[in-house]
């Protein structure tokens, strides 16, 4: 039976197919797509993704059925969980000016499977994204017209009692989803147009809507009388946070255009601090004055603002209102329809999905089978999905994209910067890097028998420490880690810091509510759990970590990503174990797909060397030189004649 097992080998040689990462290219600026998009052009991409339905709808329902007026307070820590996530972005978005997003990042410095895990469930938070926004377009269409639209589509062809349907199917927004993705087809030159344009008109009715707003405002809604300013308390405030994250998804289009922008070293980091600053500032004034205006529990969920000037005796400016956020909604439209087939190009062109998607066409330069394909999938989940069901799916795919990115910008910030050594000739010696020889005294590593072999000098403290590498503050005290290849010490640090976040979230969320923890054990398992996300945190401080580059750097790593990790497990908790059994089925789904295609198709997969069998003997002399002696294991079937016996390399 043992016969049977897997060997040891093969095991690691399975993992480490798991764990491969994506080897850039040498000149990252090169790329199918047509880059002609500026700054200017990625903020209002940035904008538009963000304000739209977010604006006109989730202010609506999350400050009626979750955190009454509160709902600013949760939009004010969503906006500080969103910068802390999207200055990461920021990072990455300039440092591989790639599309793909989430996925690329991942894929670039933590491992493939991790990778395609975030690219699929971005491509769904996607879908998800706009099919919800094209559902919110047709309601506040449909409330211009007094529900003319629903009560039509009621009589005559039915309605649904199925849990996460819709209760009748919603033709016209899946309609305008497939108007909207026949205008992508044209080319990114014509998504950015038709993106100025409703972006503009949705700024000035936004612009009307504090004004007129603030006029209308009765501080009197805020009272007691009326429930108070946070009826559901705290526990209100953090599960409405969770939800508003679906408000803040949109700045990673910006990250998902870089490949189309000009000058992404500059534009992208500067494009996501403007569109998410102004995106913010928007969420927390709209919700101020929808709940001053009217009291929180009679706002219209489906359409908030509108109803509420009309209620308020303004019906022109209610109609207006409904106008308007059709035009910021047809932006969001444009924005998820933008990002979904690059996402998708991206992992087609990695070989991690089906090739047919990676096809450019060389006219409009857009993936044009991509944007046909999930056009339609999306306007399906437009069709017969609810609202509700689809925006709370979507704050989980985004949140765990949120983490792996900040985990990623720390395992990044920490490695060494890959460089290509050519392959010697056969029978030839390594060729040596410039900066290596007998006197220089710095780090020197033959990666012709092992990319873990180093030598280094006798003097430790002259020696120019690399990204990785243990402090030289804290080698007397931590003198046991210097012997691990550089970056190892920091992933394990990043693990067992999510891990600690991933339990201490869990006490703070489930510990007096689900677990009933008495007080004595509460309070010990949130000092042990905050003790070890602590210590991780000091771990990884105590290396060194890359130079500032030219591009953009998100300060005070690794506190900043760590903040943005432990924040982002947090609100992932506060969601219904409903939205967490599917997204669990999601996964699934795509583990399928991943080992029965994506493994095996795998670019990386390609350029795996094949095994060579070699013995090597290593002699250390007493001078402190190094000798090795390397014979080559030949075939028995083949000839050895001709071929060097050893080849002697001597450092």
């Amino acid at each position: 039976m043992a016969r049977w097992l897997p060997r040891s080998t093969d095991l690691t040689r399975f993992c480490q197919k798991l764990n491969r990462v994506k080897t850039l290219e040498d000149d990252m600026m090169e790329t199918s797509f047509n880059r002609c998009l500026s700054t200017i052009d990625l903020t209002l991409l940035g904008i538009g993704g963000m304000v739209g339905s977010g604006l006109y709808v989730l202010t609506g329902t999350v400050a009626k059925e979750i955190a009454g007026p509160a709902v600013i307070i949760s939009f004010i820590i969503a906006g500080f969980a969103s910068l802390l996530a999207a200055l990461c972005y920021a990072e990455f978005g300039a440092r591989v000016p790639k599309t793909g997003s989430a996925y690329m990042f991942t894929y670039v410095s933590v491992g493939e499977i991790w990778a395609f895990l975030i690219g699929w469930n971005v491509l769904l938070e996607y879908m998800i994204g706009g099919a919800a926004v094209a559902r919110a377009w047709s309601g506040y269409l449909d409330s211009i017209f007094n529900h003319k639209i629903k009560n039509f589509t009621e009589t005559h062809v039915g309605t649904w009692q199925v849990p996460f349907l819709a209760h009748y199917p919603d033709f016209l927004a899946a309609a305008i989803l497939l108007v909207a993705t026949a205008f992508i087809s044209f080319g990114a030159k014509v998504s950015s147009w038709l993106n100025h344009v409703f972006s503009a008109i949705s700024m000035g009715v936004i612009l009307f809507i504090l004004i007129m707003g603030f006029v209308l405002a009765q501080p009197k809604n805020w009272s007691a009388q009326e429930g108070g300013f946070a009826p559901y308390g705290l526990s209100g405030i953090m599960a409405g946070t969770a939800t508003c994250f679906y408000a803040f998804v949109g700045f990673d289009v910006i990250a998902a255009s870089s490949e189309e922008a000009r000058n992404p070293q500059k534009a992208v980091p500067r494009a996501i601090a403007f569109s998410l600053g102004l995106a913010t500032g928007a969420y927390i004034l709209v919700s101020v004055v929808l709940t001053l205006m009217v009291p929180w529990h009679t706002l219209d969920p489906d359409s908030a603002l509108a109803d509420a000037f009309y209620r308020r005796g303004y019906a022109w400016a209610g109609f207006l209102v409904a106008a308007g956020s059709i035009c910021a909604m047809n932006t969001v439209l444009l924005s998820n329809l933008f990002s979904l087939p690059r996402i998708v190009y991206a992992m087609a062109e990695d070989g991690l999905f089906f090739r047919v998607f990676s096809r450019v066409h060389p006219r409009t330069q857009v993936p044009v089978i991509g944007i046909v394909v999930f056009g339609l999938l999306m306007a399906l989940l437009a069709l017969i999905f609810d609202l509700e069901a689809l925006v709370q799916f979507l704050s989980i795919g985004t949140l765990l994209a949120y983490t792996f990115v900040a985990a990623s910008i720390i395992v990044l910030r920490f490695q060494q910067q890959k460089v290509d050594v050519p392959a010697p000739a056969a029978g030839g010696r390594p060729t040596p890097e410039p900066h290596e020889g007998p006197s220089t005294g710095e780090l020197k590593e033959y990666e012709s028998f092992s990319d873990k072999l180093q030598l280094v000098d006798r003097d430790k403290s002259k020696e120019h420490r690399e990204p990785g590498q243990l402090k030289a503050a804290f080698e007397p005290y931590l003198e046991f880690l210097s012997d691990f290849y550089p970056g190892e010490v920091v992933t394990v640090a990043v693990v067992t810091l999510m891990v600690s976040a991933i339990c201490l979230c869990s006490v703070l969320v489930f510990g007096n509510t689900h677990l009933h923890l008495p007080t004595w054990s509460y309070s010990l398992l949130l000092v042990l759990f905050s003790l070890g996300f602590l210590l991780s945190l000091l771990l990884i401080w105590a290396h060194e970590q890359q130079r500032s580059t030219q591009t953009f750097q998100i300060p005070l790593v690794p506190l900043s990503p760590a903040l943005s990790i432990v924040l982002n497990i947090y609100l992932m908790l506060k969601l219904s174990y409903m939205t967490w059994l599917r997204f669990a089925i999601w996964l699934l789904l795509g583990l399928l797909v991943y080992f029965g295609y994506g493994i095996w198709h795998s670019k990386e997969n390609l350029r795996e060397p094949r095994p060579q069998r070699v013995s090597a003997r290593y002699v250390v002399f007493p001078s402190g030189s190094l000798e090795e002696r390397v014979q080559a294991v030949q075939p028995s079937s083949q000839p050895t004649a001709g071929l060097p016996d050893t080849d002697d390399c001597k450092r």
